[in-house]
């Protein structure tokens, strides 16, 4: 029984924080896109943020225990 709620549990928190983390998102690169102008420049920083995000979401993972 204390597993199912364990796993009730879980799945909340993951839904919770997924939708907020998604939001802060979108919020994030609509703010950013109003600062960058080019492509060349959304492109560079596009791809570093996509390599920030490579290395980070493992090290978060491990760290809520996933």
């Amino acid at each position: 029984m204390s597993a199912v709620l364990a796993e009730l549990l879980f799945d909340l928190v993951r839904s919770l924080v997924g939708n907020w983390l998604r939001q802060v998102a979108v919020a994030v690169c609509a703010w950013l896109d109003t600062k960058i102008h080019g492509r060349a420049a959304r492109l560079v920083v596009g791809g570093l943020l996509g390599l920030a995000a490579y290395f980070l979401i493992p090290v978060f993972a491990g760290l809520l225990g996933f």
